[in-house]
């Protein structure tokens, strides 16, 4: 049963915070059957840094349904991601955009039927404690801090600070219950010494070279010592059996452009062309999954729907849904956030840990590994779960004292759980929210 989604993109600009309710869109037919609520934040020092939000209230029992604030990963990306491609309540209609118009459908799926690092760790929080101040109505709401892939470094840190600013009596008080993570970037040891592991697992890599590697490389494959020869030229042969292969999904064909365009490749309407989206309806061979990205690079730079949300007259150029250069000057000053899930351990909050089992990023056996480093209690082993009679994945419960860890693995989905399978995640977590079994 939850509710309400917030998500988040940062514009530097200098503006007084504001709040917009969004009755229509353009691509969607007649007025929004849902609550959606738009605006900026200043945070910072003298509020320099603004943050757009969009709200959507739950479509259930909003004064009483779970708070969610989601942050989509990157760092970068902006979490209109979320919104359209994850778990938000419109997705864009693939089959019926022509021309260079997309349009929406409503998703049967959308959670909203239910309920630097350390810089962008606390400006999310100050978002959140105003945020939550000029909308009183929901104070009392179970809050829960969410985010996937890269947020897998900040989430465990903002509900640290929620959680801490409650204890020493911080304004708001927030019914702070717990986190949720997808596929979360967490300790480079885990995440990407898993990959080779994972790659094996997946028959990508044969057994003798996989034998080879972990002999010679000792297990140890990213701090490499460039000296040890017979480990670089092991993962020289793994580079050559990896490198064509989709690493979000690996099921997936590679895609020829990036999302939203190619480095150093500007798209424009021009290049896209007044019947782009007719293209893949006319040959479907050429789908990837980087060309339903493009429907919201077309979509969320058209004017009309920039000034439908209300966003501010000049304070985007062209919207990315990853922004590249973003990485430049940020900071990443987090190596690791296990230590703040080794905190949160002694807190009474729930976690939510889900992995689309193909996600060769983040493998699930990076992530099952630093669960097992915890050292929590096992509340009951490993067996699968089900939608509909048949197998949606594998979980497994934790526990320790008031804390609770719920592990959940995705059957074929990838990178982004919620994009690739929403029918199998929008029962995951409405179960977990409702305090079920997955």
């Amino acid at each position: 049963m939850l509710p309400l989604a917030l998500v988040l993109f940062l514009l530097n600009c200098h503006i007084v915070s504001s709040a917009s309710i969004i009755n229509t869109l353009p691509g969607f037919s007649g007025e929004l059957p849902f609550k959606l609520e738009t605006g900026y934040l200043g945070v910072g020092d003298s509020d320099d840094v603004q943050l757009f939000y969009y709200f959507i209230e739950s479509e259930r029992t909003p004064i009483k349904d779970p708070l969610v604030l989601w942050l989509t990963g990157g760092p970068g990306c902006s979490s209109f991601s979320g919104l359209v491609y994850q778990i938000g309540p419109l997705v864009f209609n693939y089959a019926n955009s022509s021309g260079n118009q997309p349009t929406f459908l409503l998703n049967p799926y959308s959670w909203t039927k239910l309920a630097s690092d350390a810089l962008s760790a606390a400006q999310t929080y100050e978002f959140l404690r105003k945020w939550i101040k000029g909308h009183p109505q929901f104070l009392k709401n179970p809050l829960y801090i969410g985010g996937d892939s890269y947020s897998g470094k900040t989430v465990p840190i903002i509900t640290q600070e929620v959680s801490e600013g409650n204890e020493v009596g911080r304004e708001p008080p927030m019914n702070l219950k717990g986190y949720i993570l997808g596929n979360p970037f967490t300790n480079p040891t885990y995440d990407v010494n898993s990959r080779i592991i994972f790659a094996h697992n997946m028959a990508l890599i044969s057994d003798a070279l996989y034998e080879s590697t972990k002999t010679n490389c000792k297990g140890e494959y990213v701090q490499v010592d460039p000296s040890n020869a017979p480990c670089v030229e092991n993962l020289q042969e793994v580079t050559q059996c990896l490198q064509k292969i989709n690493s979000p999904q690996i099921l997936e064909p590679i895609c020829s452009t990036m999302s939203p365009k190619p480095k150093g490749f500007k798209w424009d309407k021009n290049f896209v062309g007044e019947n782009f989206l007719d293209m893949p309806h006319r040959y479907p061979e050429l789908w990837c999954r980087a060309y339903n990205y493009m429907f919201s690079f077309i979509w969320a730079n058209d004017k009309t729907v920039q000034n439908a949300l209300h966003v501010r007259e000049g304070t985007i150029k062209d919207w990315e849904r990853c922004n590249q250069s973003f990485s430049s000057s940020y900071a990443y000053d987090v190596r690791t956030s296990l230590d703040y899930h080794r905190n949160l351990t002694k807190k009474n909050l729930r976690s939510l840990v889900y992995s689309g089992d193909h996600d060769m990023l983040v493998p699930y056996v990076g992530t099952e590994e630093w669960i097992t480093s915890l050292n929590l209690s096992i509340d009951y082993t490993w067996r699968p779960w089900f939608v509909n009679g048949q197998v949606a994945g594998y979980t497994k419960a934790y526990t320790r004292k008031a804390y609770s860890l719920t592990y959940a693995t995705v059957k074929g989905a990838g990178h982004a759980a919620t994009e690739y399978n929403p029918r199998e995640c929008f029962p995951m977590i409405d179960r977990w929210l409702s305090y079920y079994y997955i």
